[in-house]
């Protein structure tokens, strides 16, 4: 376990916001940062802007990155709706004009990354956000309830029971 001060927390978001494109906006939160930035969309009805929300813990020296997607999108009729997911997003957008012009794109791996490179850079190791933790474990619940239900339908069907 590191103990890291005040100054080491200073340092961390001042080498994110100055290896951050400036595509992203910077803002500092009481906690850590956030980096959000517009995601280039292909369709004109649909508006999606991406957030990397950095929690810093400074004793044991740990981070964690929590993604929060909020999109808009025009419906058949023309109102506007909107979303927002919070956890871990991966995706990745093209777009270009029509005649093949202004060609962009967004991974959702970019800004993990840029993050990732500062901390290993300075000796921060990364937590997983809790909602990652629970999604794992439910996903060995049930996974573990699927091969129950496998193994108790092998011994019906061995011992004849669907015959």
């Amino acid at each position: 376990m590191v103990n890291r001060s005040g100054a080491d927390v200073e340092e961390f978001c001042a080498r994110v916001r100055g290896a951050a494109d400036p595509s992203y906006t910077w803002r500092r939160t009481e906690s850590g940062f956030d980096l959000t930035v517009e995601v280039p969309e292909p369709s004109p009805h649909k508006e999606r802007r991406h957030t990397y929300e950095v929690v810093l813990r400074p004793e044991p020296g740990t981070y964690t990155i929590t993604d929060v997607v909020r999109m808009r999108q025009r419906g058949p009729v023309g109102q506007w709706g909107s979303t927002v997911e919070r956890g871990r997003a991966r995706y990745r957008v093209f777009g270009a004009a029509v005649d093949g012009s202004q060609r962009r794109s967004f991974h959702s791996a970019e800004g993990h990354r840029l993050v990732r490179g500062v901390a290993e850079q300075l000796g921060w190791r990364e937590e997983e956000p809790a909602s990652a933790r629970v999604a794992r474990i439910a996903g060995y619940i049930g996974g573990g309830i699927a091969a129950v239900v496998l193994i108790a339908l092998g011994i019906v069907f061995l011992a004849g029971g669907f015959s």
